[in-house]
């Protein structure tokens, strides 16, 4: 699949292994990557639950952002995966710079664009319901984008934060008023194709530029540095972006505010070694109104998909299903 700013993006289906929605998945669970003869990459889904020609009932789909250096075949995120198709179909897909994607990574800026195409991607196979889950950097992408395409941003036009440059216009339409309203109409469903219903971030940092713990110095150092992008792309298998961010994008913590009335848990580890507690606690007190997020905050927990255990997993899922 292609973003908007034409990155080529690998992603993964997996149907759900028990659903009253529809056909269960195929026997080991895999089930099928975009561009795999199923017409993903163009986004029309055909075949995408392993019958050519058919499509898979409406059912609700998870779609799952990795972390910094993370990808589809990573095998916590395989984990994931496996663990939530017990719930619901599910997603996985490579950031750019991450994987077989291309591009390079921005480290949570373009990166909104990457998951907006997995989210339209959803749509396309049939789902009416998807829920967006992210682990650290892809914990931010996932506030983010639930801000700059959900119900507070534009209908149609620019939507303010978004990186990059302006996403391709509309087939054209007719000619004067008609064809105007023909590329409003067109923008709006674009943009409605790519909400999410429901958020989940886990490990995921509420400021930018944080460097208050030694993981995230060494972090720093990897992407700021040459030495240390070379490292990141032999090292770390992450081709990482050389150029700064201009403007800075929409902080985590600044995006809280927008995302209601769509749903949001915040889940942190106790023993994060990259982003202490202040940071869930941070993204809480931005909540426009006290039922607008709700944070767990685990003990014992570590940091991002690697730490997250198979029943915090299903406990995940379940939140999701009651949504």
């Amino acid at each position: 699949m292609l973003t908007d700013d034409g990155v080529p993006i690998e992603a993964a289906y997996r149907p759900a292994r028990r659903s009253a929605h529809g056909p269960p998945g195929s026997a080991d669970g895999s089930g099928r990557r975009a561009g795999e003869g199923d017409g993903a990459a163009s986004g029309d889904g055909d075949g995408a639950a392993g019958v050519p020609g058919q499509r898979p009932a409406d059912g609700p789909v998870i779609v799952v952002a990795h972390g910094f250096t993370g990808s589809l075949d990573r095998p916590a995120v395989r984990r994931v995966a496996e663990v939530f198709a017990g719930h619901a179909a599910v997603v996985t897909f490579s950031f750019r710079g991450h994987g077989r994607s291309g591009g390079r990574t921005t480290v949570g800026d373009r990166e909104v664009l990457d998951l907006a195409a997995a989210v339209r991607w959803a749509r396309s196979l049939g789902h009416r319901r998807v829920a967006t889950v992210g682990f650290s950097m892809g914990g931010s992408v996932v506030i983010r984008h639930a801000a700059l395409y959900g119900p507070n941003a534009p209908a149609d036009g620019p939507v303010p934060g978004l990186p990059g440059p302006p996403e391709p216009p509309a087939p054209p339409g007719p000619p004067g008023a008609a064809g105007a309203e023909h590329d409003r109409r067109a923008e709006h469903d674009r943009r409605t194709e790519a909400r999410t219903d429901a958020v989940v971030a886990v490990s995921a940092p509420a400021r930018w530029y944080y460097r208050g713990t030694a993981p995230m110095r060494r972090v720093h150092w990897v992407v700021t540095r040459p030495a240390g992008r070379l490292v990141g792309r032999y090292g770390l298998r992450t081709r990482i972006d050389t150029r700064g961010w201009d403007p800075v994008p929409l902080s985590p913590v600044g995006s809280v505010p927008l995302i209601a009335p769509v749903p949001l848990l915040v889940v942190h580890g106790d023993r994060d070694a990259y982003f202490p507690v202040d940071h869930p606690y941070s993204l809480l007190a931005a909540a426009p109104s006290p039922d607008a997020v709700e944070l767990w905050l685990e003990r014992g927990m570590g940091h991002a998909e690697n730490a997250v255990a198979p029943p915090l997993l299903h406990r995940i899922a379940g939140w999701l299903d009651g949504r």
